[in-house]
């Protein structure tokens, strides 16, 4: 349920693409997501034919891969965990009756966040992740009924922003970043699934149908969440924000005037319970493979290992936001971005690790997606490059 629970990664992007651009970008998320399935179904197919993680897969790989990805994972780790625990922080702070520092609230959020993942680790984690899950679905379902029952805000002669324009390439790519998951979750994904595994026997079909449901079920509320900020959203005349409180505010506020006030609660605790999820998801995850390396480059490990790595990496990433507090949305914008252009090398690793197991068989469908999805990875990040580069 990895896949599922850092979802709420996109609750930031799917929402600011509808809210900007109304239905233009819908195909983009519905391309992208399906586009990028065969390369985190792969890490899961990895470990269940071999047991082993896709860290150790990448190792495997020589020293150039493995090295890469350390260099990748920590700076993903750090960024996305400073960015998730400010959002999530942000949206606690807006839906708090009293009023407490942003600072203060993401030390009390990490504090939980730690508590639990220390004292339950893995089951605690998958257990919490199905569970806000379900909620999720249920509240947005909801929500969106309402708002399409209500019908959309804009006015009909309303004509709003292109995004086939240059000078938008940046958003489509951080757009994508994080559609449906960072590239980077299949190597947590697969470390949570060994760890399943040492527990208890799993098939391929039934790991494969858990994480199909994960995976499909994110992309859902991907597409979801961008329908929400076409309909509530798009065509108001305030600016569309995405820094700390001014987000979390007029996301909350945009929703329970169109909706109605009672949904308020509703609306932020959609909100909220997304964001603690994808926090929790982040903070375990990274810290899994963060020690996962340690241990693949021959240092000593300890029963503490992980546990060691999953506080320097809230610290570290609690560093960034007492430094960088009031630039949330470059942050997010940053994370979302080196996400996407990281995301056809991690897209390859994937499918030449799964190509080199001859237990592992694929059909034309699967095999033409996933060079299909190379090629449409490998040409936005390269054109994305070049432009930056202008």
């Amino acid at each position: 349920m990895a896949t599922a629970a850092i979802g709420g990664s996109h609750l930031v992007a799917s929402t600011q693409a509808g809210a900007i651009f109304g239905w233009q970008l819908f195909w983009l998320i519905l391309v992208v997501n399906v586009l990028k399935y065969p390369f985190f179904r792969f890490g899961m197919e990895y470990t269940l034919a071999t047991k082993n993680s896709l860290v150790e897969g990448y190792k495997s790989k020589g020293p150039f891969y493995f090295y890469s990805f350390i260099v990748l994972n920590v700076v993903a780790a750090i960024v996305n965990t400073a960015g998730v625990l400010l959002l999530t922080a942000s949206l606690l702070h807006y839906a708090l009756p009293i009023t407490i520092e942003i600072t203060l609230l993401c030390w009390i959020l990490l504090g939980v966040c730690l508590t639990i993942l220390l004292l339950g680790h893995f089951k605690a984690l998958d257990n919490v992740a199905k569970g806000i899950m379900g909620l999720l679905t249920l509240a947005t379902l909801i929500a969106l009924a309402i708002a399409f029952s209500n019908g959309p805000i804009a006015p009909a002669d309303y004509v709003g922003p292109s995004p086939y324009e240059l000078a938008m390439l940046s958003f489509m790519v951080a757009l994508m970043g994080w559609m449906p998951a960072p590239i980077e979750i299949s190597a947590l994904s697969s470390l949570w699934l060994k760890e399943k595994q040492a527990q208890q026997t799993i098939s391929k079909r039934e790991g494969l149908f858990d994480f199909n449901v994960g995976y499909w079920l994110t992309a859902g509320l991907a597409l979801v969440f961008f329908s929400l900020g076409v309909l509530v959203q798009y065509g108001q005349s305030s600016n569309i924000e995405l820094g700390g409180v001014a987000f979390a505010k007029q996301l909350i506020d945009m929703y329970a005037l169109t909706i109605g006030e009672w949904a308020r609660p509703l609306v932020s605790a959609i909100a909220f319970l997304c964001m603690f999820g994808t926090t929790l998801t982040v903070l375990d995850g990274y810290a899994r493979t963060l020690n996962e390396s340690h241990k693949l480059l021959g240092f000593k490990q300890s029963k503490h290992s992980l546990n060691t790595w999953l506080i320097l990496q809230a610290l570290a990433g609690m560093a960034v936001i007492l430094f960088f507090e009031s630039a949330l949305g470059p942050m997010l914008t940053f994370a979302m971005t080196l996400s996407f252009v990281t995301t056809p090398i991690f897209a390859w690793l994937n499918f030449s690790l799964v190509r080199s197991e001859p237990s592992i068989k694929h059909g034309v469908l699967l095999k033409s997606l996933s060079w299909v999805g190379l090629l449409y990875l490998v040409g936005f990040s390269v054109a994305f490059i070049v432009w930056m580069m202008m």
